[in-house]
């Protein structure tokens, strides 16, 4: 598949949940609890993007098929899309704009702090995905942006505490975390012995 074609069915894929989202709040269906709802879908998505992200580098590895890197920028730049809205909607739905208790939530709250700062660390990898932005930084860029892995451990954390009963779908982020990880690192290890 040529590379554009590829950016192009990625772009619209990556859309689709946030369109699908945006009209079941049109149509008034999107739950008994909208804004919960609304909250933990943007969220689940910022999760999902940031492990797709995470797994281009193994996955690269295992088809042989280098174009899959010129995809992972536009894999991280949704990541803080929808990172962007899940923090958004949580402010502006859940807590109805109220930057005061915004802060009381940070400082008292440990799964929003992890996730506040995760959004936070987010940020300089959004502004610094620009090609002039590689080359202004230089090799100082990929030790920035290997902080993707601290993010996606934070977002699996954030999720973790978050839930109160059913832990099934955050433990099977944290596993898909632990295998991206394992894949990433285990080359290495075994590069640096031979």
């Amino acid at each position: 598949m040529p590379i554009a074609l590829a950016k192009l069915a990625l772009f619209v894929l990556c859309l689709l949940p946030a369109a699908w989202l945006a009209w079941q709040v049109l149509l008034g269906d999107p739950g008994p609890d909208p804004v919960e709802h609304i909250v933990h879908e943007t969220g689940a998505w910022t999760l999902r993007l940031l492990l797709l992200t995470l797994a281009v580098t193994p996955l690269r590895r295992f088809s042989g098929w280098n174009g899959l890197i010129r995809l992972r920028r536009m894999l991280g730049l949704y990541a803080f899309f929808y990172a962007t809205l899940h923090f958004a909607s949580y402010l502006l739905l859940d807590l109805g704009a109220f930057w005061s208790q915004l802060l009381t939530d940070i400082v008292k709250r440990p799964y929003i702090t992890v996730g506040f700062s995760a959004w936070l660390l987010l940020l300089p990898l959004a502004f610094t995905s620009t090609n002039a932005m590689m080359r202004r930084l230089g090799r100082h860029w990929q030790r920035l942006h290997r902080l993707s892995y601290l993010i996606t451990l934070l977002g699996v954390l954030h999720f973790i505490w978050l839930v109160k009963a059913d832990l099934r779908e955050p433990l099977l982020y944290a596993t898909l975390f632990a295998v991206l990880m394992l894949a990433r690192w285990r080359p290495r290890r075994l590069n640096h012995q031979s």
